[in-house]
Protein backbone atom coordinates (compact mmCIF):
# COMPACT_ATOMS: atom_id res chain seq x y z
CA UNK A 1 0.00 0.00 0.00
CA UNK A 2 1.15 3.82 -0.80
CA UNK A 3 -0.23 6.87 0.08
CA UNK A 4 0.52 10.52 -1.02
CA UNK A 5 0.39 13.37 0.72
CA UNK A 6 0.97 16.92 -0.94
CA UNK A 7 1.17 20.31 0.72
CA UNK A 8 2.94 23.59 0.14
CA UNK A 9 5.49 22.57 3.06
CA UNK A 10 6.06 20.52 5.92
CA UNK A 11 2.22 20.69 7.27
CA UNK A 12 1.50 17.17 5.62
CA UNK A 13 3.86 15.68 8.23
CA UNK A 14 1.16 15.39 10.83
CA UNK A 15 -1.41 13.08 8.37
CA UNK A 16 1.45 11.45 7.16
CA UNK A 17 2.04 10.76 10.60
CA UNK A 18 -1.26 9.84 11.72
CA UNK A 19 -1.48 6.92 8.29
CA UNK A 20 1.71 5.03 9.59
CA UNK A 21 -0.35 4.87 12.79
CA UNK A 22 -3.17 3.58 11.29
CA UNK A 23 -0.91 1.44 8.96
CA UNK A 24 2.45 1.01 9.50
CA UNK A 25 3.43 -1.41 6.36
CA UNK A 26 2.17 1.54 4.25
CA UNK A 27 4.71 3.41 1.68
CA UNK A 28 4.62 7.34 2.19
CA UNK A 29 5.02 9.75 -0.75
CA UNK A 30 5.58 13.50 0.39
CA UNK A 31 5.15 15.96 -2.42
CA UNK A 32 5.55 19.69 -0.94
CA UNK A 33 6.44 23.34 -2.65
CA UNK A 34 9.22 25.00 -0.82
CA UNK A 35 10.26 26.62 -3.79
CA UNK A 36 6.46 28.40 -4.20
CA UNK A 37 5.60 28.72 -0.14
CA UNK A 38 3.47 30.03 1.11
CA UNK A 39 0.22 29.28 -0.77
CA UNK A 40 -2.30 31.19 1.39
CA UNK A 41 -1.24 34.82 -0.09
CA UNK A 42 -1.40 32.95 -3.45
CA UNK A 43 -4.12 33.45 -6.19
CA UNK A 44 -6.79 30.75 -6.35
CA UNK A 45 -5.41 30.04 -9.87
CA UNK A 46 -1.80 29.69 -8.92
CA UNK A 47 -2.45 27.65 -5.99
CA UNK A 48 -4.30 24.90 -7.98
CA UNK A 49 -1.35 25.00 -10.23
CA UNK A 50 0.99 24.62 -7.87
CA UNK A 51 -1.04 21.98 -6.36
CA UNK A 52 -1.29 20.53 -9.69
CA UNK A 53 2.47 20.19 -9.82
CA UNK A 54 3.15 19.07 -5.95
CA UNK A 55 0.28 16.04 -7.23
CA UNK A 56 1.48 14.98 -10.60
CA UNK A 57 5.19 14.58 -9.56
CA UNK A 58 3.36 12.40 -6.24
CA UNK A 59 1.15 10.14 -8.78
CA UNK A 60 4.51 9.19 -10.80
CA UNK A 61 5.15 6.94 -7.82
CA UNK A 62 1.54 5.18 -8.42
CA UNK A 63 0.31 5.54 -4.72
CA UNK A 64 -3.17 4.28 -3.83
CA UNK A 65 -4.62 7.38 -2.95
CA UNK A 66 -3.69 11.21 -2.64
CA UNK A 67 -4.06 13.21 0.17
CA UNK A 68 -4.12 16.87 0.19
CA UNK A 69 -3.05 18.13 3.35
CA UNK A 70 -3.62 21.37 2.89
CA UNK A 71 -6.75 23.64 3.71
CA UNK A 72 -6.16 26.19 1.32
CA UNK A 73 -5.50 23.57 -1.80
CA UNK A 74 -8.55 21.68 -0.49
CA UNK A 75 -10.15 24.55 -1.21
CA UNK A 76 -8.91 26.13 -4.58
CA UNK A 77 -7.65 22.90 -6.49
CA UNK A 78 -9.91 19.48 -5.12
CA UNK A 79 -12.15 20.02 -8.68
CA UNK A 80 -8.89 20.43 -11.01
CA UNK A 81 -7.33 17.39 -9.25
CA UNK A 82 -10.45 15.42 -8.97
CA UNK A 83 -11.29 15.84 -12.77
CA UNK A 84 -7.24 15.03 -13.79
CA UNK A 85 -6.84 12.06 -11.46
CA UNK A 86 -9.95 10.02 -10.25
CA UNK A 87 -11.27 7.53 -10.85
CA UNK A 88 -8.07 6.11 -10.95
CA UNK A 89 -6.46 7.72 -8.26
CA UNK A 90 -8.60 8.54 -5.56
CA UNK A 91 -8.18 12.29 -3.94
CA UNK A 92 -9.20 13.35 -0.54
CA UNK A 93 -9.44 16.45 0.62
CA UNK A 94 -8.91 18.33 4.19
CA UNK A 95 -11.60 20.49 5.84
CA UNK A 96 -10.98 21.97 8.92
CA UNK A 97 -12.65 19.73 12.38
CA UNK A 98 -15.53 22.29 12.75
CA UNK A 99 -18.28 19.87 12.94
CA UNK A 100 -16.70 17.73 15.61
CA UNK A 101 -15.78 20.54 17.41
CA UNK A 102 -18.96 22.44 17.42
CA UNK A 103 -20.51 18.57 18.70
CA UNK A 104 -19.75 19.38 21.88
CA UNK A 105 -21.86 22.40 21.98
CA UNK A 106 -19.05 25.65 22.12
CA UNK A 107 -17.71 28.25 22.35
CA UNK A 108 -15.54 27.34 19.56
CA UNK A 109 -12.53 29.04 18.40
CA UNK A 110 -11.04 28.51 14.66
CA UNK A 111 -7.06 29.65 14.49
CA UNK A 112 -6.48 29.72 10.62
CA UNK A 113 -4.52 31.37 8.37
CA UNK A 114 -6.15 35.41 7.75
CA UNK A 115 -6.49 33.90 3.67
CA UNK A 116 -9.02 31.82 5.02
CA UNK A 117 -10.53 33.42 8.42
CA UNK A 118 -13.61 35.21 7.07
CA UNK A 119 -13.75 33.56 3.86
CA UNK A 120 -17.06 32.61 2.04
CA UNK A 121 -15.71 29.02 2.30
CA UNK A 122 -14.74 28.80 6.29
CA UNK A 123 -18.39 30.80 7.21
CA UNK A 124 -20.11 28.15 4.84
CA UNK A 125 -18.59 25.19 6.93
CA UNK A 126 -19.50 27.20 10.33
CA UNK A 127 -23.27 28.03 8.69
CA UNK A 128 -23.42 24.05 8.07
CA UNK A 129 -21.79 22.37 10.79
CA UNK A 130 -22.31 24.80 14.15
CA UNK A 131 -25.54 26.41 13.50
CA UNK A 132 -26.35 27.94 17.03
CA UNK A 133 -22.95 27.58 18.49
CA UNK A 134 -20.40 30.52 19.30
CA UNK A 135 -17.74 30.54 16.71
CA UNK A 136 -14.68 32.90 16.61
CA UNK A 137 -13.01 33.18 13.74
CA UNK A 138 -9.18 33.76 14.85
CA UNK A 139 -6.50 34.96 12.08
CA UNK A 140 -3.05 33.52 12.84
CA UNK A 141 -0.85 35.52 10.70
CA UNK A 142 2.51 34.11 10.85
CA UNK A 143 2.07 30.89 12.40
CA UNK A 144 2.40 28.72 9.60
CA UNK A 145 5.10 30.32 7.90
CA UNK A 146 6.99 30.10 11.54
CA UNK A 147 6.05 26.54 11.67
CA UNK A 148 7.41 25.54 8.65
CA UNK A 149 11.18 27.20 9.46
CA UNK A 150 10.93 26.02 12.95
CA UNK A 151 11.61 29.69 14.43
CA UNK A 152 10.87 29.02 17.78
CA UNK A 153 10.48 32.98 18.73
CA UNK A 154 8.26 33.69 15.61
CA UNK A 155 5.91 30.53 16.72
CA UNK A 156 5.32 31.53 20.36
CA UNK A 157 4.89 35.30 18.93
CA UNK A 158 2.19 34.14 16.61
CA UNK A 159 0.80 31.68 18.99
CA UNK A 160 0.71 34.47 21.67
CA UNK A 161 -1.01 36.95 19.22
CA UNK A 162 -4.20 34.29 18.42
CA UNK A 163 -4.03 33.61 21.89
CA UNK A 164 -5.07 36.59 22.95
CA UNK A 165 -7.70 37.04 20.34
CA UNK A 166 -9.15 33.43 21.70
CA UNK A 167 -12.36 34.34 24.42
CA UNK A 168 -11.37 33.08 27.46
CA UNK A 169 -14.36 30.38 28.05
CA UNK A 170 -13.30 28.42 24.55
CA UNK A 171 -14.03 25.07 24.90
CA UNK A 172 -12.76 23.81 21.56
CA UNK A 173 -9.68 25.00 18.91
CA UNK A 174 -10.27 23.93 15.47
CA UNK A 175 -6.41 24.23 13.83
CA UNK A 176 -7.77 25.33 10.55
CA UNK A 177 -4.26 25.10 8.80
CA UNK A 178 -2.24 21.73 9.09
CA UNK A 179 0.74 22.87 10.06
CA UNK A 180 -0.65 24.28 13.33
CA UNK A 181 -1.21 20.50 14.48
CA UNK A 182 2.88 20.11 14.39
CA UNK A 183 2.65 22.83 17.30
CA UNK A 184 -0.73 21.37 18.91
CA UNK A 185 0.38 21.30 22.65
CA UNK A 186 1.79 24.84 22.40
CA UNK A 187 -1.45 26.21 21.36
CA UNK A 188 -3.28 24.51 23.83
CA UNK A 189 -1.27 25.66 26.53
CA UNK A 190 -1.67 29.37 25.17
CA UNK A 191 -5.20 28.76 25.53
CA UNK A 192 -5.83 26.77 28.84
CA UNK A 193 -7.48 29.29 30.90
CA UNK A 194 -6.70 28.87 34.80
CA UNK A 195 -9.64 27.17 36.33
CA UNK A 196 -11.31 26.62 33.27
CA UNK A 197 -12.57 23.17 31.79
CA UNK A 198 -9.56 21.61 29.43
CA UNK A 199 -9.69 23.00 25.99
CA UNK A 200 -9.97 20.11 23.16
CA UNK A 201 -8.38 20.87 20.23
CA UNK A 202 -9.37 19.68 17.19
CA UNK A 203 -7.09 18.59 13.82
CA UNK A 204 -8.01 16.84 10.57
CA UNK A 205 -4.88 15.06 10.22
CA UNK A 206 -6.32 11.67 11.93
CA UNK A 207 -9.93 11.80 9.77
CA UNK A 208 -7.98 12.46 6.68
CA UNK A 209 -5.72 9.58 6.86
CA UNK A 210 -8.80 7.34 7.74
CA UNK A 211 -10.60 8.46 4.65
CA UNK A 212 -7.81 7.85 2.97
CA UNK A 213 -7.78 4.00 3.73
CA UNK A 214 -11.52 3.95 3.64
CA UNK A 215 -11.20 4.82 -0.08
CA UNK A 216 -8.43 2.02 -0.84
CA UNK A 217 -9.98 -0.78 1.32
CA UNK A 218 -8.40 -4.15 1.12
CA UNK A 219 -7.04 -3.62 -2.51
CA UNK A 220 -3.44 -4.20 -3.26
CA UNK A 221 -1.20 -1.52 -4.23
CA UNK A 222 -0.67 -1.73 -8.17
CA UNK A 223 2.98 -2.31 -7.41
CA UNK A 224 4.03 -3.37 -3.97
CA UNK A 225 6.77 -1.34 -2.52
CA UNK A 226 8.66 -2.53 0.63
CA UNK A 227 7.17 -1.73 4.11
CA UNK A 228 8.38 1.48 5.75
CA UNK A 229 9.62 3.47 2.58
CA UNK A 230 9.31 7.05 2.78
CA UNK A 231 10.01 8.75 -0.95
CA UNK A 232 10.35 12.94 -0.52
CA UNK A 233 9.97 15.23 -3.02
CA UNK A 234 10.35 18.85 -3.06
CA UNK A 235 9.02 21.39 -6.02
CA UNK A 236 9.33 18.29 -8.11
CA UNK A 237 12.95 17.00 -7.37
CA UNK A 238 13.24 13.93 -4.70
CA UNK A 239 15.34 14.79 -1.84
CA UNK A 240 15.68 13.86 1.64
CA UNK A 241 13.19 14.84 5.20
CA UNK A 242 13.54 18.72 5.27
CA UNK A 243 16.07 19.05 8.41
CA UNK A 244 13.50 21.39 9.53
CA UNK A 245 11.02 18.45 10.07
CA UNK A 246 13.31 16.37 12.04
CA UNK A 247 12.67 18.93 14.87
CA UNK A 248 9.38 17.65 15.17
CA UNK A 249 7.97 14.80 16.76
CA UNK A 250 6.07 13.72 13.61
CA UNK A 251 8.71 14.20 11.65
CA UNK A 252 11.29 12.59 13.66
CA UNK A 253 8.73 9.45 13.62
CA UNK A 254 8.90 8.77 9.57
CA UNK A 255 12.59 9.28 9.49
CA UNK A 256 13.16 6.96 12.18
CA UNK A 257 11.42 3.96 10.76
CA UNK A 258 11.67 5.29 6.65
CA UNK A 259 14.60 4.93 4.76
CA UNK A 260 14.54 7.93 2.47
CA UNK A 261 14.68 7.82 -1.42
CA UNK A 262 16.78 10.18 -3.60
Amino acid sequence: MKIALIDSGIGLLAAAAAVRRLRPDAALVLSSDPDGLPWGPRTPEDVATRTLACARAAALHRPDALIVACNTASVHALPALRAELEPGLPVIGTVPAIKPAAAGGGPVAIWATPATTGSPYQRGLIEEFADGVAVTEVPCPGLADAVQHADEAAIDAAIAAAAALTPPDVRAVVLGCTHYELVAERIRAAVQRPGRPPVALHGSAGAVAAQALRRIGDRPAPAAPSAEELTVILSGREAALPATALLYAEGRALAAVSPATG
